[in-house]
């Protein structure tokens, strides 16, 4: 497959949009570790921003970021939401309230305990009745996500917007399910070339030959390591590098997804 990257949102620890992190990304400044700040956000109308947890704020910051960036109408655009976490503050807190004897759970902490809750959101804050579609698959959830946009914006001949996010479970999930940080990347995707397009990307999966590319930089690579849509992070190092790069992924039953990065 070969598609190609129109914008890019990330957020994470010290790393604070796209146009902050490119430096940081290509090792030409140094990565200084910070507390995730999500910029406020007024897509929602209040009494549903209310209610919103982590992932769904990280989603939109990165989302729109990414849209903003390829000069495209978020209404317009078809997306594909990945975690592997979905809202664990959220699960925990309703696991809490059921291990308790009056197990009442709050209707609104039950609405924004499925998986698709952010899907949900996004609609609303974006006015979007574009297709929409979120996905799970474990370590290789961002991995996932990127092979099913890919083959969207292919099959329809539409930009489609991808938006991976993890975040940390509390104890005792975390134990169970450690996640090590909070982090979002967000990808606009076309099966064609414009003069939008930053790169170009040969996407295909092969049988797993190879160990999963790092990034060079030792604390962004125990992100990436430990949190599951930090797997990004050595194809934002390529895209910010402005350099031919080959990025080997991890994927599921013996497999990995390989991908050649082009700048255009």
């Amino acid at each position: 497959m070969r598609i190609f990257i129109e914008g890019v949102g990330i957020l994470g620890s010290g790393l604070n949009g796209w146009q902050a992190s490119q430096t940081i990304l290509a090792g030409t400044a140094p990565y200084l570790q910070a507390a995730l700040v999500i910029p406020p956000g007024d897509l929602l109308p209040s009494a549903e921003r209310r209610r919103t947890g982590v992932p769904v704020k990280l989603a939109l910051a990165i989302g729109c970021e990414a849209i903003a960036q390829s000069q495209r109408n978020a209404t317009e655009l078809p997306s594909v939401f990945a975690s592997s976490a979905g809202d664990g503050d959220n699960m925990h807190y309703i696991f809490d309230m059921l291990s308790k004897n009056g197990r009442e759970v709050s209707p609104t902490r039950f609405h924004n305990s499925v998986h698709n809750a952010p899907s949900g959101y996004w609609s609303i804050a974006t006015k979007s009745m574009a297709p929409t579609i979120s996905l799970a698959c474990f370590d290789a959830s961002f991995v996932a996500g990127l092979i099913e946009a890919a083959t969207q914006t292919l099959a329809s001949g539409n930009a489609v917007v991808l938006i991976a996010y993890d975040a940390p479970y509390p104890q005792p999930l975390h134990a169970a399910r450690p996640i090590s940080a909070t982090f979002g990347v967000a990808l606009v995707l076309n099966g064609n070339k414009t003069n939008r397009s930053l790169a170009e990307l040969e996407i295909s999966i092969s049988r797993k030959s190879n160990a999963s590319t790092p990034i060079a930089n030792a604390e962004l690579e125990a992100i990436r390591a430990g949190t599951p849509a930090a797997r990004s992070l050595p194809l934002l190092a390529a895209l910010a590098t402005h350099a031919p790069d080959k990025i080997c992924f991890d994927y599921i039953a013996g497999n990995q997804l390989d991908v050649v990065v082009h700048p255009c």
